[in-house]
């Protein structure tokens, strides 16, 4: 008898794929419509004349950043044009001999720096090295956070003890109280993986959340701590706690218009740890609200291929909501795109697809 219901129930979950799948796969872009790591409006242009040499987008970039006190888009940007500098540097060079005092030309330099070096089998020995860089570019712009957050990154990487690291946190958030880079540097160094623990890195991250003005990208740091827990796969999960951070998630995540790729990172990153609660409809969602704009974070942390970790996901997904459907029941996210037909995955489609690395987050 036991073994007739499992066939039975495995009978219907079939045919509710098979009824379903279709119009919740119309919901969302085709696969080859997605791609990895979309620049926005704003950098776009400047890594496009960084790919002709032309430095002078990005400086005028991240100039207008600095005079405006964006300092969530100057860091997302400097991490973007590192990792584009990563392998053609040579506008950024040029930027250099021009204007070699430039703070913004200065902060990149750390940050690529700062880069090169984690990967070096001498990883300590290289970042130390470079403390002298990552000062230059904090003595260049005093009132920005974005060089002690590649400080706090750099002290997580030298083994920094706790009273060096809270020095810097302490210059970090004179200069901007809820900066999610310099969270995500501070939240990273009290995991589990580093000098901290679980729920230490909860503990933070909840607080900081609570702290945050409505709409910050900070109200999401416990997200990034069930991440951090879940990476590890060590020491107790606290489900409670990591229920309570995906729905802090999913308010910021719906103050934001779908489709938004300045919030497509935090929306990736909150995908994965519903997934991972089994919170599949809320999943589903988020891969609606998501549409085109897959990011390397986390994706990258998971498989060598992060576009196919986010596609084979979102597969999943589809699939385990379509086995939830009755057979009459009339579908989730179908009001949404359904005009737009649904994409097939092919290996030439991935192939050649991704862009420059996420950012910090």
């Amino acid at each position: 008898m036991v073994r007739t219901m499992s066939l039975l129930r495995a009978l219907i979950g079939t045919a509710r794929l098979v009824r379903h799948a279709p119009r919740l796969t119309a919901a969302l872009p085709p696969d080859d419509d997605v791609l990895l790591d979309v620049p926005d409006e704003r950098l776009a242009p400047a890594l496009i004349a960084a790919a002709l040499a032309d430095y002078e987008p990005a400086a005028k970039l991240l100039a207008t950043t600095r005079d405006g006190a964006e300092w969530e888009a100057r860091d997302r940007y400097v991490a973007r044009l590192a990792t584009f500098a990563y392998s053609r540097d040579e506008w950024l060079t040029h930027w250099l001999e021009a204007a070699p005092r430039d703070p913004d030309a200065l902060l990149v330099k750390a940050e690529l720096a700062v880069r090169r070096a984690w990967e070096s089998p001498a990883r300590a020995e290289r970042l130390r090295e470079l403390g002298p860089l990552i000062d230059a570019a904090a003595e260049a712009s005093p009132g920005d956070p974005v060089p002690w957050r590649l400080a706090l990154d750099h002290a997580r990487g030298t083994h920094a003890g706790h009273a060096a690291f809270e020095a810097l946190w302490e210059q970090a958030v004179r200069r901007s109280p809820h900066h999610y880079g310099c969270h995500i540097a501070a939240l990273r160094y009290l995991s589990a993986q580093w000098y901290g623990s679980h729920r230490e890195c909860f503990d933070f991250a909840e607080q900081a959340a609570e702290d945050a003005p409505p709409g910050s990208l900070a109200r999401v740091l416990p997200v990034n701590a069930a991440f951090a827990q879940y990476l590890t796969g060590s020491g107790p999960m606290p489900d409670d706690r990591i229920d309570a951070a995906a729905e802090r998630g999913l308010a910021l995540s719906a103050a934001y218009p779908e489709g938004d790729p300045w919030t497509a990172e935090v929306r990736n990153l909150l995908v994965y740890v519903l997934v991972r609660r089994g919170r599949w409809e809320e999943a589903w969602e988020e891969f609606r609200k998501i549409g085109p704009y897959a990011t390397s974070f986390p994706w990258a942390l998971l498989g060598e291929d992060p576009l196919a970790g986010f596609l084979d996901t979102r597969d999943a997904v589809r699939a385990e909501v379509s086995r939830s459907i009755p057979l009459r029941g009339r579908g989730h996210g179908t009001g949404h795109g359904a005009e737009h037909g649904a994409g097939r995955r092919t290996g030439h489609g991935r192939a050649g697809r991704s862009g420059p690395g996420g950012h910090y987050a």
